[in-house]
């Protein structure tokens, strides 16, 4: 998307600490520095409290929340770093935390950070109940007993350390801000504490934000002061304005160009292992995709080798189910199908529907070359087994839209990204496949109410029994590749394209989004 390249869109999962930069282009007339960033997804919520897409670009530079995941490598396990919160305890129960806030922070307004903000912040994401306020359902007070301290209490024991690093509603907005609706956020006013603040917004276009000075981390010596973010769909230009000096940083761009964008002096290529998942989601409202048979003939019909090779150039990896590799849950000994034609088609005469003529339409986002391939190779698959397959790229925010809008008369098959909220797999399960009343991020409309259970149960255990619900993940995750509710493509790397006297860039894949962070407040 998606989601995330909605965000999710949907694509790609990266933390970045950037201390110097360049300014695309030339300074401005005042000699400020202006680093640009060519995104190629729009931005449709700047609301901190709802906004659940791409938009993280934006506001994960504008807001910031309490704490920070940082992944583990190598021999270091992940961790929760401090951000708002210096620290944070639990009771032995798990039913109690509490975080004990940074001083000196100051919002956008000169208003200064407390308790009554924090918990003002998270109820106003709670009561809209838009976007990935479910990260906050186990929350059933939020008390702010002085200035500084923040205690939360829960129905059930929850890593809440992560849950207040997440991507999406867990931002802190101003006082003066939270009695505001979303038509005052979209139209270009923010209330964040982040290190940069709004001071334009093109819907469809740009945003254009300057840096907060009194940011409690301080300036960096050498950094920029204007971030623009360029809505850049055509990844043939976004390429052009990254080589020629026009962007400073962009991804979406072919694999197929790796190698010469590699030789350009110029630029730097980032590549690391990301927890993002590409997946192609049945429509299973619609005949004949309601039928587990003739689903699970499409994935055995799936080129899975072929695309990693053709549209990754090698770099991605089978995805083993909807969890990635590097995310506790994730299953490596799944029963993934393989690519097998002969099986594909014998399920398909089972069903009644061999040399059926049946045709069918993927949707994908226009600015993603990985989703065309993969959707090009999978229809010279399927024309051998008599079934034509249509392929219609689209904006990210008119493909989602159509899918939401009626599931009877959407697509058949809607392919997207997903990288998690916060690091859990019950982010992945809950938000693609949990039974929804109105279509959300299950753009299958999948529906089981034995697997919803069984992950809602393993979300519950999850602070006081990690390894029993592993193993629930893991039996849930089975459910979902033997009914073939998806075609589970693959684990996308993470490739960043930036100009090379970019200074202190660092990939961090549990964040779908770029975060400027200023050296002295780390």
């Amino acid at each position: 998307m998606n989601r995330r390249d909605l965000l999710k869109s949907a694509s790609l999962a990266s933390l970045a600490f950037l201390t110097s930069a360049r300014w695309s282009v030339a300074q401005a007339q005042d000699g400020s520095r202006i680093f640009t960033l060519a995104n190629p997804t729009g931005f449709p919520d700047l609301d901190p409290s709802t906004s659940f897409s791409n938009d993280g670009l934006v506001l994960s530079n504008v807001y910031e929340s309490l704490t920070r995941y940082i992944p583990g490598t190598g021999d270091s396990p992940a961790k929760v770093e401090p951000l708002l919160a210096e620290s944070w305890e639990t009771s032995a129960d798990g039913l109690s935390w509490t975080f004990r806030l940074r001083a000196g922070v100051k919002f956008h307004d000169g208003t200064d950070l407390t308790a009554a903000a924090v918990k003002g912040s998270i109820d106003r994401t709670v009561k809209i109940g838009g976007g990935a306020a479910f990260i906050w359902s186990a929350v059933t007070a939020i008390e702010a007993p002085d200035p500084a301290t923040v205690v939360f209490r829960l129905s059930s024991p929850q890593p809440l350390d992560v849950i207040a690093a997440a991507g999406f509603a867990a931002w802190i907005m101003s006082p003066a801000a939270l009695d505001k609706d979303n038509a005052w956020f979209n139209a270009g006013n923010d209330g964040g504490t982040g290190p940069f603040r709004i001071d334009r917004y093109e819907p469809g276009q740009r945003v254009v934000a300057s840096r907060f000075t009194d940011h409690w981390g301080g300036v960096p010596e050498g950094g920029f002061d204007t971030a623009v973010f360029e809505v850049v769909e055509d990844s043939v230009l976004a390429q052009s304005m990254i080589e020629g000096g026009q962007a400073d940083w962009t991804y979406g761009l072919p694999y197929d160009n790796l190698d010469s964008l590699m030789a350009n002096p110029d630029l730097s290529v980032v590549s690391n292992p990301s927890f993002v998942t590409l997946t192609g989601f049945y429509n299973t409202r619609r005949a004949p995709l309601d039928r587990a048979k003739v689903r699970q003939a499409l994935s055995l019909a799936f080129p899975y080798d072929d695309v990693i090779q053709a549209a990754t150039a090698g770099l991605g990896s089978r995805a083993h189910g909807v969890i990635p590799a590097g995310i506790w849950g994730h299953d490596p000994d799944a029963p993934i199908p393989q690519t097998d034609l002969d099986a594909a088609r014998a399920l398909l005469a089972e069903e009644g529907l061999a040399d059926s003529g049946l045709e069918l339409t993927m949707t994908y986002a226009t600015s993603e070359p990985l989703e065309a391939v993969a959707g090009e190779l999978w229809k010279a698959n399927l024309e051998t087994l008599g079934i034509t397959l249509t392929l219609q790229p689209m904006a990210w925010e008119a493909q989602w839209e159509l899918a939401k809008a009626d599931p009877t008369a959407a697509q058949d098959i809607f392919v997207m990204y997903w990288w998690p909220t916060y690091v859990t797999p019950y982010d992945y399960l809950v938000n693609l496949f949990h039974s929804e009343e109105a279509p959300m991020f299950n753009l299958g409309y999948y529906s089981n109410p034995a697997f919803d259970k069984m992950i809602d149960e393993a979300a519950a255990l999850s602070g006081t029994d990690r390894a029993k619900a592993e193993e629930m993940f893991k039996a849930a995750q089975r459910i979902l590749v033997e009914e073939a509710a998806a075609v589970f493509i693959l684990d996308t790397p993470n490739i960043h394209v930036l100009r090379s006297d970019v200074k202190g860039y660092v990939d961090n894949p549990a964040y779908g989004h770029i975060v400027f962070v200023n050296e002295l407040g780390r």
